[in-house]
């Protein structure tokens, strides 16, 4: 690797140089638009800056290429910061401010705790990501899914997926925003009724930054239990047309932007597809499955004039699965190299091969009045998910498994934003239309050819929704507080029907204990409705989980301190309590749906009651230096119990109990454009259900699962090992006049550390036929079983390469 840089090095020594760089953009009052004129805006560290001319526009030139904080202030504004904008020589920085009032800032100058990232509705549990911590995560892989992991209250499974999994809570519980247009889907492959998938949809070159909110939700985000995530897109540039060229190590991505028109260069698109060769690396590892994934996304900016704006996000995926059948996965010419297969052969046998393609487009139209703003957001979202299954993944013989489903959802959000005497007032309505089918087809004997299982579901289902927030300042801004409530309901069930009994309301409040602490605060009472997969699933062509169902509650309740540094740094400590109850539980598995979502395929496909209750709770400690003087780091632990009901009314771990997670991250910049991070996550093992091996040795159940019946008397009864592991990532830049190139060298698992998962219960073979063994004179007839080792864990070096013209 040192060698590769050095020649590039070389090739490029005689054309790069210094560049002249430029920070450029608006500074505006957030609700009204209106430019801000004469506010300062200063490179932080230095003297270096500019004032912002009568429409709020500013520029800083000759400044050398680099990551630099940039700060703005204005009297009767809160001051803000913008950290670690790169600054290239081929393209200006846009950085926009859209700065909120300070409605004590002109009776009197206080003492105030500076927030890092903290609103009125949400001074607790919200942290806000920027793009270049995106970027430069170590182990990321350019991946937000990834990048959140290093986040208190965050944990994740072994496994190579993209579960989110947030303080105790299930991956089904969380709700994702771009531009305050929801999309239902963020992961390729995902898992159907919940959100986890492998790999991320979002393209990190379209991120601005993300807010996180792991409590304390606004009332205008609705339908969440555990987190909320806003992803706000950067506009495309203004000056010309450009674009950038990433290869990483699983995918190709192309970006291009610029301005619509040489008329209107404030209006700008921005479009990307990216393509990956999964399925050539995995072929090459002898992985039994050849994954292959496609997204597409854009958004188009169009500022009318300064009252009127309208914006367009469209987001996309096609996902392809199949099955890697190499010849010597089967081979018994070999003992040795046929035994070495076993774990091959088992995913062989159950994994289905799947399509699946998704796509969200919204439109978001925005109105700027004098005190105020409305936003009226329409969107369509789709998912088209199909599996099936052959027996001996033979074509020609019977099809075992076979399932198509859709989810179309079109929704209508009017939310409306005042400013009046000191108040911030939020209002709105929402109206969503959702479609679910489903057909299933399933034999779970190969005996005859009359399917076991069979049935077609279409459901509409209409929701309907109001929601208001109201927040202010008092004691000079020491104190702010904020009330607020939403209320959901649709036709689904009478349980559902009444809106007000789904009432949410919440409640937050902040008090600046002096220029550095504050105590910060949040209680609130949140609702979910149950996965399509549960509402729509059909036996003997009725609903059967129409009377059942309610939607699913928790209450919240969050309280810490923050200390803020003057050098870009912050220490947080905050405890958390979350209570759930009507939590779906199944008829047939007595097992709560919480503890279900963390694998491939479709979880809620079942009769449920909505009976079940659950708690989880914890400490989160968190230390985060944004960058200074070349040097950032995070430092976050969170011990936390996630536990809910078994069939006995007990309460027993959950499967996201993962008691102790901590997650060390930090780097260096140097000098030339050089860069080094490391991160290293610790968890300890999270609870999994062992399997019933008398159940599971009857060759009718084995036939009928292809995998151990699990034995939920003992629910979460054993823990997986710990797991920790080391990601470090090297970046080199360059910068020229016309284009930038960026080459990384990113290595998770460092020391290549294995941890044992749940082991997969599997019939013995005999390797003399390739056959499997069955227990002598059983009644019923059973076959001999042993457990397979699953094992997770895997060096990952990647070397990459991001060109920007």
């Amino acid at each position: 690797m040192r060698n590769i840089i050095l020649l590039f090095s070389l090739l490029f020594s005689t054309f790069c140089f210094a560049q002249n760089g430029i920070i450029q953009g608006r500074v505006f009052d957030a609700v009204n638009n209106e430019g801000i004129p004469f506010a300062n805006v200063i490179v932080q560290g230095t003297t270096i800056g500019a004032s912002t001319d009568i429409d709020g526009l500013y520029k800083i030139e000759n400044l050398a290429t680099g990551l630099y904080n940039v700060e703005v202030s204005y009297l009767g504004y809160e001051q803000k910061v913008a950290f670690e904008i790169q600054v290239q020589g081929n393209k200006p920085a846009q950085v926009d401010f859209a700065l909120e009032e300070n409605t004590e800032a002109l009776e009197e100058v206080v003492i105030k705790a500076k927030p890092f990232s903290k609103t009125a509705e949400s001074p607790v549990s919200l942290k806000t990501i920027g793009v270049s911590e995106i970027k430069r995560n170590p182990g990321g892989n350019r991946d937000i899914s990834k990048v959140i992991q290093s986040l208190p209250g965050v944990t994740s499974t072994v496994s190579f997926r993209n579960d989110i999994l947030i303080r105790g809570g299930s991956p089904a519980e969380n709700s994702f925003y771009i531009d305050g247009i929801e999309i239902p889907t963020i992961n390729h492959f995902a898992t159907q009724g919940a959100s986890g998938g492998p790999v991320g949809i979002i393209n990190v070159d379209f991120v601005n930054e993300v807010n996180f909110f792991s409590g304390a939700f606004p009332a205008n985000r609705g339908n969440a239990l555990s987190s909320v995530f806003n992803f706000e897109f950067k506009e495309g540039r203004k000056d010309r047309v450009g674009g950038s060229l990433t290869l990483g190590s699983s995918d190709l991505a192309l970006v291009v932007e610029g301005p619509l028109s040489k008329k209107n260069k404030d209006a700008t698109f921005i479009f990307s597809a990216r393509r990956s060769y999964l399925q050539f690396l995995f072929a090459a590892f002898g992985l039994p499955f050849l994954p292959t994934y496609n997204d597409f996304q854009t958004k188009i900016n169009i500022p009318i004039n300064k009252n009127h704006r309208i914006t367009f996000i469209g987001i996309g995926a096609v996902d392809q699965f199949r099955l890697n059948e190499d010849e010597k996965f089967y081979d018994t010419s070999d003992l040795d190299a046929f035994a070495e297969y076993e774990e091959q052969r088992y995913f062989l046998s159950n994994i289905p091969v799947n399509e699946q393609w998704n796509y969200t487009n919204g439109l978001k139209y925005t109105w700027f009045r004098d005190n105020s703003y409305t936003n009226f957001i329409i969107s369509r979202s789709r998912l088209n998910n199909t599996a099936y299954k052959y027996l001996n993944n033979d074509e020609n013989e019977l099809k075992l498994f076979d399932y198509l489903s859709t989810e179309q959802e079109h929704k209508l959000r009017i939310e409306n934003i005042t400013r009046v005497n000191g108040y911030k007032i939020t209002a709105g309505i929402g109206l969503e239309n959702a479609i679910y089918t489903n057909e299933t087809t399933t034999f779970l004997s190969t005996e005859d050819d009359i399917p076991d299982i069979q049935y077609e579901s279409r459901l509409p289902v209409n929701q309907y929704g109001i929601f208001a927030q109201v927040s202010r300042s008092f004691l000079k801004d020491r104190l702010t507080l904020s009330m607020g409530f939403n209320a959901w309901g649709n036709g689904y069930n009478k349980n559902m029907r009444n809106l007000f009994r789904q009432t949410a309301p919440r409640i937050s409040a902040s008090y600046v204990l002096n220029d550095k602490f504050s105590f910060n605060t949040n209680a609130g009472l949140y609702y979910q409705l149950p996965a399509f997969t549960v509402l729509g699933y059909k036996v003997d062509g009725e609903f059967v989980n129409r009377d059942n169902l309610k939607y699913i509650r928790c209450g919240h309740l969050v309280g810490g301190f923050e200390y803020n540094s003057s050098n870009n740094s912050r220490v947080t400590l905050e405890g958390f309590y979350k209570r759930y109850s009507d939590y779906p539980f199944s008829v047939n598995d007595s097992i709560s749906l919480a503890n279900l979502g963390g694998d491939f395929g479709v979880i809620g496909d079942d009769e449920f009651v909505s009976d079940s209750e659950g708690r989880s709770y914890g400490l989160e400690l968190l230390f985060q230096q944004k960058l200074y003087k070349g040097f950032y780091g995070l430092v976050a632990y969170t011990l936390s119990w996630s536990q809910f009901e078994d069939k006995n009314g007990k309460f027993v771990a959950s499967s996201w109990d993962n008691r102790h997670t901590v997650s060390l991250t930090g780097g260096k910049q140097f000098k030339k454009n050089w860069e080094i991070g490391a991160k290293w996550l610790y968890s300890s093992g999270a609870p999994y259900t062992p399997d019933d091996i008398y159940l599971s040795s009857i060759v009718a159940s084995y036939a009928a699962r292809g995998e151990g019946i699990p034995d939920y008397d003992r629910l979460n009864s054993e823990r997986i090992n710990p797991y920790h592991q080391l990601d470090i990532r090297i970046d080199k830049k360059w910068f020229f006049k016309r284009f930038a190139l960026n080459l990384f060298l990113d290595i998770q698992n460092v020391y290549n550390n294995k941890v044992s998962s749940k082991p997969f219960l599997v019939p013995e073979t005999d390797l003399e036929t390739g056959e499997p063994s069955f227990v002598p004179d059983s009644n019923p007839l059973r076959y001999n079983m042993k457990f397979l080792n699953n094992e997770n864990g895997l060096l990952q070096p990647t070397i990459g390469l991001i060109l920007e013209i």
